[in-house]
């Protein structure tokens, strides 16, 4: 009896045991699996990882590497093999080992270590030297690109301590199941985790080292270059503030000019020169303020200077001329000139002096009329002309007339003293205004010139000529509308000549002398035509 109780005893005791393994049995596979999902979730979030996929490059290389050993090794086994099966695994084993290498040439930069070109420190660009305000944009954005190559540095070596920090999480897992599951395959796969690791630990402390080098690296370039900056922006504040005076000086200069400068046309000229003299010191002071080697500046365009002066003679010739031109005094703006180009001749006022042309405008004078027929033209003449063609002004200095001629003919016959008088009279009568004003704007010219002829009466001559006498007048006019007085003056010597009876105003004729023609006489019964008649 008490050894069958023993024994239910005993069966009892080996079922509940049996019970509670299963239950704990149940329980670690439970467990098991939970972990084994959270391995999967670790996976799934570091398979997109540039580090991740770069690491299991190069595995794959080293893999691909083994698996070519091997491939070759087999390759030389069979190399000599003549049987049939033999030739098609060789040819197989060929074409294996060719898409192998094709595939490890893809993967040559993972031959050594995944992450050289991921850890390796950053050069950084030469950083522009600012010379300039304008080399100030550059190096903002210079500044600009460094720093946001810096951000993606960090950005990388954030992604690198994540996937550390998910590949402790997940050996310390595998680990967790090998302590419940301790078997082969667990082990293995907590070395080659443990392995991974290592790898991605080493990459993570070579990349922070390259990180703050590279750091202090960004920190000294921006630190020089805002330097450089804060120095260009003085400089150019310096600068402004000359410029701004120089500007300032030539506002005061063109007022005193405008002020005390009466005449329209010196004060034109005037108001050019400080213009010319404004640009020209503003960009002095450029050129010597940002120029480092001024004299290296001036070798070089001695040597192109030869070069520049054939390729561009027409223009430096026009600034030669403008020079001339404007401290010669011998034109001015509002000055009416004649200009002579190619046989034809130009005569207008000028209303522009620039440094490589004079602007004319054409007004009505007695050579548009007489050779141009036309008027109201814009004329550009290039300044170099004044060394090469002959210019004439006609208001040079203080000059504003000029001498006029006109030629009236009268017949032999005329009383010719009488004719001649008469144009004086005339002419004295109408020039009187301008004969006052020339003698003296004559008067004030002989502190300029060396002046001995200075009358300026008009004058009367008297030629003898083929179609008659010709009384040639000259009187003095106005440069700018000598066509009105030229027209007076000659109406009023024809009607004066046309009221006397003695005087006949000659002008181009031709006598024309019929001889009689001797003709055949015609029978006496041949009466002669009406219109023979008419011609005798």
């Amino acid at each position: 009896m008490p050894k069958k109780i023993l024994w239910l005893i005993f069966l009892t005791c080996n079922l509940l045991l049996a019970e509670t393994n299963t239950t704990s049995k149940l329980e670690e596979s439970i467990k098991t699996e939970a972990l084994r999902q959270k391995i999967t979730a670790i996976d799934e979030a570091i398979k997109d990882n540039l580090w991740f996929k770069r690491y299991g490059n190069y595995l794959s290389y080293q893999k691909l590497i083994e698996e070519l050993s091997t491939v070759d090794a087999e390759v030389k086994k069979i190399k000599n093999a003549k049987d049939k099966a033999s030739i098609e695994k060789r040819e197989r084993l060929v074409s294996k080992q060719e898409s192998l290498e094709k595939q490890i040439e893809l993967l040559q930069e993972f031959k050594n270590s995944p992450f050289s070109k991921m850890v390796e420190s950053i050069e950084l660009e030469s950083y522009p030297k600012i010379t300039n305000p304008f080399a100030i944009i550059s190096a903002l954005s210079y500044i600009k690109k460094i720093k946001q190559e810096s951000a993606d540095y960090h950005a990388r070596i954030d992604r690198l301590d994540f996937l550390v920090g998910k590949l402790r999480e997940k050996l310390a897992l595998i680990e967790e199941i090998n302590q419940i599951e301790p078997i082969i395959t667990n082990e293995d796969m907590a070395y080659e985790a443990q392995k991974e690791l290592n790898a991605f630990i080493a990459a993570q402390e070579i990349a922070s080292t390259s990180y703050s080098l590279h750091v202090k690296k960004v920190d000294e370039a921006s630190i020089r270059i805002t330097q450089d900056i804060t120095l260009q922006m003085k400089r150019a504040f310096n600068i402004g503030i000359f410029i701004i005076v120089v500007i300032v000086i030539t506002l005061l200069l063109k007022f005193v000019a405008k002020r005390y400068i009466k005449d329209n046309e010196r004060f034109y000229t005037a108001n050019k020169i400080i213009n010319f003299l404004n640009v020209t010191l503003i960009l002095l002071i450029l050129l010597f303020s940002y120029i480092e080697n001024v004299s290296y500046l001036v070798t070089v365009l001695g040597f192109a200077s030869a070069g520049i002066a054939i390729a561009m003679k027409d223009w430096f010739m026009s600034i030669l001329g403008w020079m001339v031109i404007i401290f010669g005094g011998s034109f001015h703006v509002g000055d009416r000139i004649k200009v002579k180009k190619d046989g034809l001749a130009y005569v207008g006022d000028i209303i522009d002096i620039s440094l490589l042309r004079m602007t004319l405008l054409e007004d009505i004078t007695l050579t548009s009329y007489m050779e141009n027929t036309r008027s109201g033209r814009v004329f550009f003449i290039p300044n170099n002309l004044i060394f090469s063609s002959v210019i004439s002004n006609y208001t040079h200095g203080t000059m504003r007339t000029v001498w006029d001629g006109i030629n009236i003919y009268i017949t032999f016959d005329s009383n010719h003293k009488k004719a001649v008088h008469l144009a004086r009279e005339i002419t004295k009568k109408y020039a009187k205004g301008y004969t006052d004003i020339a003698r003296k704007q004559l008067n004030l010219l002989r502190n300029q010139y060396s002046l001995k002829n200075t009358n300026v009466e008009p004058r009367i001559f008297s030629f003898v000529e083929a179609q008659g006498f010709c009384i040639n007048c000259w009187y003095m006019t106005n440069s700018y509308a000598a066509l009105a007085l030229r027209g007076t003056i000659g109406c009023e010597i024809i009607d004066a000549f046309n009221q006397e009876e003695d005087i006949t105003i000659a002008y181009q004729t031709q006598n024309i002398n019929i001889a009689q023609q001797q003709r055949p006489s015609s029978p006496p019964d041949t009466p002669k035509s009406p219109d023979e008649k008419s011609l005798f």
